[in-house]
Protein backbone atom coordinates (compact mmCIF):
# COMPACT_ATOMS: atom_id res chain seq x y z
CA UNK A 1 0.00 0.00 0.00
CA UNK A 2 1.64 3.23 -0.98
CA UNK A 3 1.84 6.17 1.75
CA UNK A 4 -0.89 8.26 -0.21
CA UNK A 5 -3.01 5.09 -0.21
CA UNK A 6 -2.20 4.37 2.95
CA UNK A 7 -3.00 7.77 4.30
CA UNK A 8 -6.99 7.79 2.39
CA UNK A 9 -7.61 4.68 4.49
CA UNK A 10 -7.04 5.87 7.55
CA UNK A 11 -8.76 9.18 6.57
CA UNK A 12 -11.86 6.92 5.45
CA UNK A 13 -11.55 4.87 8.55
CA UNK A 14 -11.82 7.85 11.00
CA UNK A 15 -15.19 9.30 8.55
CA UNK A 16 -16.36 5.65 8.92
CA UNK A 17 -16.24 5.79 13.05
CA UNK A 18 -16.98 9.44 12.85
CA UNK A 19 -13.98 10.43 15.01
CA UNK A 20 -15.04 13.70 15.46
CA UNK A 21 -18.03 12.85 17.44
CA UNK A 22 -15.34 11.93 20.34
CA UNK A 23 -16.32 15.68 21.83
CA UNK A 24 -19.62 14.13 22.70
CA UNK A 25 -17.80 12.12 25.19
CA UNK A 26 -14.63 13.57 25.92
CA UNK A 27 -15.92 17.14 27.20
CA UNK A 28 -17.46 14.74 30.37
CA UNK A 29 -14.34 12.68 30.61
CA UNK A 30 -12.62 16.10 31.23
CA UNK A 31 -15.47 17.53 33.30
CA UNK A 32 -14.93 14.05 35.58
CA UNK A 33 -11.56 14.80 35.72
CA UNK A 34 -11.48 18.49 36.51
CA UNK A 35 -14.46 18.02 39.67
CA UNK A 36 -12.34 14.86 41.15
CA UNK A 37 -9.53 16.59 40.88
CA UNK A 38 -10.79 20.17 42.55
CA UNK A 39 -8.99 21.97 39.82
CA UNK A 40 -6.63 21.14 37.22
CA UNK A 41 -5.26 17.69 36.86
CA UNK A 42 -1.59 17.20 35.90
CA UNK A 43 -0.95 16.65 32.31
CA UNK A 44 0.26 13.26 32.77
CA UNK A 45 -3.34 12.32 34.03
CA UNK A 46 -4.73 14.28 31.27
CA UNK A 47 -3.06 12.74 28.72
CA UNK A 48 -3.62 9.17 29.71
CA UNK A 49 -7.21 9.81 30.12
CA UNK A 50 -7.83 11.34 26.47
CA UNK A 51 -5.65 7.98 25.33
CA UNK A 52 -7.98 6.02 26.97
CA UNK A 53 -11.05 7.77 25.62
CA UNK A 54 -9.75 7.33 21.93
CA UNK A 55 -8.78 4.23 22.81
CA UNK A 56 -12.50 2.85 23.88
CA UNK A 57 -14.36 5.17 21.45
CA UNK A 58 -12.55 3.84 18.71
CA UNK A 59 -12.65 0.18 19.66
CA UNK A 60 -16.68 0.84 20.29
CA UNK A 61 -17.15 2.28 16.93
CA UNK A 62 -15.09 0.17 14.99
CA UNK A 63 -16.95 -3.39 16.37
CA UNK A 64 -20.17 -1.60 15.84
CA UNK A 65 -19.53 -0.67 12.38
CA UNK A 66 -18.24 -4.39 11.56
CA UNK A 67 -20.30 -6.18 13.76
CA UNK A 68 -23.18 -4.12 11.56
CA UNK A 69 -22.04 -4.72 8.48
CA UNK A 70 -24.55 -6.80 6.28
CA UNK A 71 -27.30 -4.73 8.10
CA UNK A 72 -25.99 -1.37 6.67
CA UNK A 73 -25.61 -3.21 3.64
CA UNK A 74 -29.23 -3.51 3.55
CA UNK A 75 -30.26 -0.13 5.06
CA UNK A 76 -30.33 2.66 2.39
CA UNK A 77 -28.80 5.60 4.61
CA UNK A 78 -26.18 3.30 5.47
CA UNK A 79 -24.71 1.73 2.52
CA UNK A 80 -22.50 4.21 1.47
CA UNK A 81 -20.16 3.12 4.79
CA UNK A 82 -17.02 2.29 4.42
CA UNK A 83 -17.18 -1.72 4.78
CA UNK A 84 -20.78 -2.31 2.91
CA UNK A 85 -19.21 -0.07 0.18
CA UNK A 86 -16.18 -2.14 0.10
CA UNK A 87 -13.85 1.14 0.66
CA UNK A 88 -12.22 -0.48 4.20
CA UNK A 89 -11.73 -3.85 4.76
CA UNK A 90 -13.20 -6.28 7.92
CA UNK A 91 -9.46 -7.32 8.18
CA UNK A 92 -8.26 -3.85 8.43
CA UNK A 93 -11.31 -2.49 10.83
CA UNK A 94 -10.26 -5.84 12.75
CA UNK A 95 -6.63 -4.39 13.31
CA UNK A 96 -8.07 -1.51 14.62
CA UNK A 97 -10.09 -3.19 17.20
CA UNK A 98 -7.32 -4.87 18.38
CA UNK A 99 -5.23 -2.01 18.37
CA UNK A 100 -7.38 0.39 19.91
CA UNK A 101 -8.39 -1.97 22.82
CA UNK A 102 -4.52 -2.28 23.20
CA UNK A 103 -4.28 1.32 23.57
CA UNK A 104 -7.18 1.73 25.96
CA UNK A 105 -5.47 -0.92 28.63
CA UNK A 106 -2.20 0.52 28.41
CA UNK A 107 -3.87 3.86 29.02
CA UNK A 108 -5.76 2.51 31.96
CA UNK A 109 -2.36 0.69 33.47
CA UNK A 110 -0.28 4.27 33.28
CA UNK A 111 -3.66 6.05 35.09
CA UNK A 112 -4.02 3.43 38.74
CA UNK A 113 -4.66 -0.25 39.40
CA UNK A 114 -8.40 0.39 39.96
CA UNK A 115 -9.13 1.79 36.11
CA UNK A 116 -7.41 -1.01 34.28
CA UNK A 117 -9.33 -3.20 36.71
CA UNK A 118 -12.97 -1.34 35.41
CA UNK A 119 -11.47 -1.43 31.89
CA UNK A 120 -12.89 -5.15 31.00
CA UNK A 121 -16.32 -3.92 32.09
CA UNK A 122 -16.31 -1.69 29.68
CA UNK A 123 -15.39 -3.12 27.04
CA UNK A 124 -18.13 -5.54 27.95
CA UNK A 125 -21.24 -3.14 27.56
CA UNK A 126 -19.23 -1.59 24.12
CA UNK A 127 -19.39 -4.67 22.64
CA UNK A 128 -23.07 -5.49 24.20
CA UNK A 129 -24.22 -2.49 22.63
CA UNK A 130 -23.42 -3.31 19.07
CA UNK A 131 -25.93 -7.02 19.19
CA UNK A 132 -28.48 -4.92 21.47
CA UNK A 133 -31.16 -4.08 18.31
CA UNK A 134 -31.22 -7.80 17.26
CA UNK A 135 -33.11 -8.28 20.87
CA UNK A 136 -33.85 -5.31 22.96
CA UNK A 137 -35.51 -1.47 22.42
CA UNK A 138 -32.81 -0.49 25.22
CA UNK A 139 -29.92 -0.60 23.20
CA UNK A 140 -30.16 3.23 23.21
CA UNK A 141 -29.66 3.14 27.41
CA UNK A 142 -26.67 0.41 26.73
CA UNK A 143 -25.58 3.05 25.18
CA UNK A 144 -25.71 5.53 27.45
CA UNK A 145 -24.03 3.22 29.77
CA UNK A 146 -21.30 3.31 27.67
CA UNK A 147 -20.23 6.92 27.77
CA UNK A 148 -21.35 6.84 31.25
CA UNK A 149 -18.01 5.12 31.70
CA UNK A 150 -15.93 8.10 30.14
CA UNK A 151 -16.84 10.58 33.11
CA UNK A 152 -16.69 7.64 35.65
CA UNK A 153 -13.01 6.20 34.06
CA UNK A 154 -11.71 9.86 34.32
CA UNK A 155 -12.51 10.03 38.16
CA UNK A 156 -10.76 6.92 39.57
CA UNK A 157 -8.60 7.61 37.06
CA UNK A 158 -7.71 11.13 39.24
CA UNK A 159 -8.72 9.69 42.81
CA UNK A 160 -8.61 5.65 42.29
CA UNK A 161 -11.70 5.35 44.02
CA UNK A 162 -16.23 5.34 42.65
CA UNK A 163 -18.02 8.08 44.60
CA UNK A 164 -21.25 8.96 44.51
CA UNK A 165 -20.20 11.96 42.13
CA UNK A 166 -18.65 10.16 39.62
CA UNK A 167 -21.77 7.84 39.87
CA UNK A 168 -24.22 11.23 39.90
CA UNK A 169 -21.97 12.29 36.86
CA UNK A 170 -22.16 9.25 34.61
CA UNK A 171 -26.16 8.73 35.36
CA UNK A 172 -26.75 12.43 33.95
CA UNK A 173 -24.33 11.50 31.09
CA UNK A 174 -26.45 8.12 30.48
CA UNK A 175 -29.60 9.90 29.72
CA UNK A 176 -28.51 12.70 28.12
CA UNK A 177 -27.07 10.28 25.57
CA UNK A 178 -29.90 7.79 25.34
CA UNK A 179 -31.95 10.70 24.97
CA UNK A 180 -30.41 11.95 21.82
CA UNK A 181 -29.76 8.12 20.70
CA UNK A 182 -33.20 7.72 20.75
CA UNK A 183 -33.97 11.08 18.40
CA UNK A 184 -31.46 9.92 16.12
CA UNK A 185 -32.57 6.67 15.77
CA UNK A 186 -35.98 8.07 14.57
CA UNK A 187 -34.49 7.96 10.86
CA UNK A 188 -33.91 4.30 10.56
CA UNK A 189 -37.69 3.71 12.04
CA UNK A 190 -39.16 2.62 8.88
CA UNK A 191 -35.80 0.11 7.99
CA UNK A 192 -35.63 -0.92 11.93
CA UNK A 193 -39.44 -2.22 11.39
CA UNK A 194 -39.17 -3.73 8.14
CA UNK A 195 -36.04 -5.50 9.53
CA UNK A 196 -36.82 -6.62 12.50
CA UNK A 197 -35.00 -4.77 14.90
CA UNK A 198 -35.59 -3.25 17.94
CA UNK A 199 -35.59 0.45 19.05
CA UNK A 200 -37.46 2.96 21.57
CA UNK A 201 -38.88 4.40 18.21
CA UNK A 202 -40.00 0.87 16.88
CA UNK A 203 -41.90 0.41 20.09
CA UNK A 204 -43.18 3.69 21.00
CA UNK A 205 -43.40 5.72 17.17
CA UNK A 206 -42.36 8.79 16.59
CA UNK A 207 -44.11 11.08 19.05
CA UNK A 208 -43.48 8.70 21.67
CA UNK A 209 -40.02 8.64 21.01
CA UNK A 210 -40.04 12.44 21.13
CA UNK A 211 -41.19 12.28 24.78
CA UNK A 212 -39.48 9.92 25.63
CA UNK A 213 -36.40 11.80 24.80
CA UNK A 214 -37.42 14.55 27.13
CA UNK A 215 -38.30 12.63 29.76
CA UNK A 216 -34.73 11.47 29.62
CA UNK A 217 -33.30 14.53 29.16
CA UNK A 218 -35.07 16.24 32.05
CA UNK A 219 -33.77 13.84 34.57
CA UNK A 220 -30.40 14.89 33.09
CA UNK A 221 -31.00 18.50 34.13
CA UNK A 222 -31.86 17.54 37.52
CA UNK A 223 -29.06 15.65 37.59
CA UNK A 224 -26.96 18.05 36.90
CA UNK A 225 -28.71 20.51 40.05
CA UNK A 226 -27.91 17.10 42.37
CA UNK A 227 -24.41 17.28 41.23
CA UNK A 228 -24.12 21.04 41.51
CA UNK A 229 -25.93 20.58 45.08
CA UNK A 230 -23.64 17.87 45.95
CA UNK A 231 -20.59 19.27 45.60
CA UNK A 232 -21.39 23.04 46.18
CA UNK A 233 -20.17 24.15 43.11
CA UNK A 234 -20.90 27.74 42.38
CA UNK A 235 -22.31 30.22 40.12
CA UNK A 236 -20.68 29.62 36.64
CA UNK A 237 -21.38 26.28 36.85
CA UNK A 238 -25.14 27.08 37.77
CA UNK A 239 -25.04 29.23 34.73
CA UNK A 240 -23.82 26.17 32.52
CA UNK A 241 -26.85 24.23 33.43
CA UNK A 242 -29.18 27.49 32.78
CA UNK A 243 -27.16 27.17 29.14
CA UNK A 244 -27.65 23.49 28.80
CA UNK A 245 -31.50 23.64 29.48
CA UNK A 246 -31.94 26.28 27.07
CA UNK A 247 -29.86 24.15 24.32
CA UNK A 248 -32.01 20.87 24.80
CA UNK A 249 -35.29 23.66 24.95
CA UNK A 250 -34.07 24.22 21.56
CA UNK A 251 -33.14 20.81 20.04
CA UNK A 252 -36.72 19.65 20.71
CA UNK A 253 -38.36 22.78 19.71
CA UNK A 254 -36.38 21.53 16.21
CA UNK A 255 -38.24 18.46 16.79
CA UNK A 256 -41.74 19.86 17.40
CA UNK A 257 -44.82 17.96 16.05
CA UNK A 258 -42.57 14.87 15.26
CA UNK A 259 -40.89 17.44 12.24
CA UNK A 260 -37.00 15.33 11.76
CA UNK A 261 -36.26 17.13 8.56
CA UNK A 262 -33.62 19.26 11.55
CA UNK A 263 -32.91 16.23 12.90
CA UNK A 264 -28.96 16.43 12.06
CA UNK A 265 -28.94 20.04 13.66
CA UNK A 266 -30.49 19.02 16.55
CA UNK A 267 -28.43 15.74 17.21
CA UNK A 268 -25.47 16.86 15.81
CA UNK A 269 -25.10 20.12 16.53
CA UNK A 270 -26.91 21.10 19.92
CA UNK A 271 -25.38 17.86 21.26
CA UNK A 272 -21.86 18.95 20.52
CA UNK A 273 -22.50 22.24 22.25
CA UNK A 274 -23.29 20.68 25.73
CA UNK A 275 -21.17 18.77 26.02
CA UNK A 276 -18.39 21.84 25.16
CA UNK A 277 -20.71 23.91 27.14
CA UNK A 278 -20.40 21.69 30.10
CA UNK A 279 -16.98 21.34 30.62
CA UNK A 280 -16.28 25.14 30.13
CA UNK A 281 -18.33 25.92 32.79
CA UNK A 282 -17.41 23.36 35.14
CA UNK A 283 -13.48 24.59 34.35
CA UNK A 284 -13.73 27.91 34.92
CA UNK A 285 -15.87 26.94 38.38
CA UNK A 286 -13.46 24.93 39.17
CA UNK A 287 -10.03 26.73 38.31
CA UNK A 288 -11.50 30.48 39.86
CA UNK A 289 -12.85 29.13 43.29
Amino acid sequence: MSETGGFKKICIFLEMIKFSHTIFALPFALTGALLAAGGLPTLRQILWIIMAMVGARTAAMSMNRLIDAEIDARNPRTASRAIPAGLVSRGLTLCFIVASIALMLFAAQMLNPLCLKLAPIALFFLLLYSYCKRFTALSHVVLGVCLAAAPIGAWVAIRGTVDTPALLLGALVLFWVAGFDILYALQDLDFDRSAGLHSIPVLLGVNGSIRTARIFHTIMVALLFTLYNLLHLGTLFLLGILAVIAMLLYEQWLLRDGDLTKLDAAFFNMNGYISVTIVMFTAADVLTR
